[in-house]
């Protein structure tokens, strides 16, 4: 799908604002309502908006701790990865999971309430799976920047 100043101009839009109506899209792109709506079912299609949704304060519903753990794994044959890469996804506390090239097999970034939550997440959930060698876990002090929009260009 090859994607013109409109398509570009509506993800811009969306990722700033999920909630514009189509009419106040459409206000924006100069185009009609009936256009718009096809263009976001379009992009939604063919993959380009994967979900809407609402980006909570992670402070006002309760997790203050954000950290990064590296995981390194005992076994990387591709069903123990495969395995691993289920089992933390089941996990409420990891809000992301990325396999890393370098010295490290896994990163995830994990947010709980604080230290004890996090302690009771290493020391019940993460370490108890079977291929979890070491984990290595960096706590985060503060955050300059938190970004959610990606730079269409």
């Amino acid at each position: 799908m090859n994607l013109d100043q409109t398509d570009i101009k509506l993800l811009r839009l969306v990722q700033e604002n999920g909630t514009l109506s189509n009419k106040d899209l459409a206000l924006k792109v100069n185009k009609s309502i009936t256009s718009v709506y096809d263009r976001l079912r379009r992009l939604k299609e063919n993959g380009y908006i994967t979900r809407v949704v609402a980006i909570l304060d992670r402070q006002k519903v309760g997790l203050g701790l954000v950290s990064f753990s590296q995981v390194f794994l005992l076994d990387h044959r591709t069903g123990s990865i495969k395995k691993f890469e289920e089992s933390v996804a089941a996990f409420d506390e990891v809000m992301e999971c990325f396999q890393m090239s370098g010295s490290y097999d896994f990163l995830l970034r994990v947010v709980t309430s604080d230290m004890e939550e996090y302690h009771k997440f290493l020391r019940n959930k993460l370490s108890t799976l079977a291929n979890v060698d070491k984990v290595q876990t960096f706590f985060v002090l503060s955050e300059a920047k938190s970004e959610t929009v990606y730079p269409v260009l």
